[in-house]
């Protein structure tokens, strides 16, 4: 009966294997949803990195047997027939981290974008011209779990984000290729087949990210902005607290302080920024101030240092001024010493023409 109920489910997966893999991979995202840990936990790390090895073992086998019949020991041949479920389940939840990890340091539509990315070289893995190929597109997201496993390890290790960061991430992605590639060819002679199925798509992932990164594309991860708001005036008590003043109607809910500002000759337009770094993080960032021209689009006029040091759970708190401006649109770009966006916000400044009497601001506190 147990023999039965085997072969049917074995004969279901076969029929359905696309579906079924797809299946593993929204698994694994869902699985580490609910079990993502901060980004320097060690609990977090330690499991992307027995991903990491689960994932590879396989790939190295499944790799191998393409070419030359492998003979898999009893105890193994079970889970070996379910090797492609076992890879897609990790692969999902890897997928899962490095992609909520991007969505807080970067804009949701880039962020989507990026997983959207994923779930296509998935699919287009599962097509019979790619496998016709042999090239395994399922390397190329492994590898993109190792760039992705080295860009938020260097950081955190050096405790600040810019190119020297993003130079070590990619050179030790490629000498894991490296690596990973001698060891493959060690078992295979057939050097050709092993540099389409390996070195192709690891080469073409390690290009993406290099363009990605001198586009500005890659969110500097593990920085996230909190929250971001513009306010009348901020005043920092004896205690450390911020108290933010602004005049927002209610029914403006979802705006952030007065992105509406209404000006009185005199006014300063302030900006609070609450920002995400782990601990022993110390680096400087930048609210960069642009005001929009019809002629020539946005220009820049401030772009003022913040220095911000992690450990803070709820977020570096941080605030900027500026009292030189005119009416129109403007925003804020909270951006990294590489010209990276970590966030940002617009609003727009219109003048009320003479002075009145102190208004009755609203306040809370930070």
């Amino acid at each position: 009966m147990l023999k039965k109920h085997k072969d049917k489910i074995f004969q279901n997966y076969s029929e359905h294997e696309t579906a079924y893999n797809a299946l593993f991979f929204i698994g694994g995202v869902l699985f580490d949803i609910f079990t993502l840990d901060d980004i320097d936990s060690f609990f977090s790390i330690s499991q992307q990195a027995l991903y990491i090895v689960i994932i590879g073992v396989f790939l190295y086998f499944d790799l191998i047997h393409r070419y030359v019949p492998i003979t898999v020991n009893k105890y193994l041949e079970k889970i070996w027939i379910y090797r492609d479920l076992v890879i897609h389940f990790f692969l999902g939840g890897l997928l899962s981290v490095y992609s909520i990890f991007f969505i807080k340091s970067a804009s949701l539509f880039s962020s989507f974008g990026f997983i959207a990315f994923m779930l296509s070289i998935l699919v287009a893995n599962e097509l019979q011209i790619v496998q016709k190929q042999k090239v395994s597109l399922k390397i190329g997201l492994y590898f993109i779990c190792i760039f992705s496993f080295f860009s938020m390890i260097f950081p955190v290790m050096l405790g600040h984000v810019g190119r020297i960061p993003f130079l070590l991430s990619l050179f030790s992605t490629t000498f894991f290729v490296f690596i990973f590639y001698k060891t493959v060819k060690r078992k295979l002679d057939d050097e050709v087949a092993v540099r389409k199925a390996l070195l192709l798509p690891s080469s073409a992932i390690l290009f993406i990210f290099l363009t990605f990164y001198f586009l500005g594309w890659i969110p500097p991860v593990p920085l996230s902005v909190k929250e971001i708001g513009i306010y009348h005036n901020i005043e920092r008590s004896a205690e450390g607290n911020y108290s933010l003043y602004y005049e927002r109607p209610a029914w403006k809910f979802w705006q952030s302080g007065d992105q509406n500002f209404s000006a009185q000759p005199g006014d300063k337009v302030f900006v609070f920024t609450r920002i995400f770094s782990p601990a022993r993080f110390n680096d400087t960032l930048y609210l960069h101030w642009q005001k929009y021209l019809p002629k020539t689009g946005w220009k820049t006029t401030d772009r003022v240092p913040v220095q911000i040091s992690g450990g803070r759970k709820k977020g570096y708190r941080g605030y900027s001024f500026k009292e030189n401006y005119s009416d129109g649109d403007w925003r804020i770009l909270v951006e990294t010493n590489d010209g990276r966006e970590v966030g940002r916000i617009n609003f727009d400044i219109s003048y009320e023409g003479e002075t009145l009497d102190q208004k009755n601001y609203k306040l809370i506190t930070r």
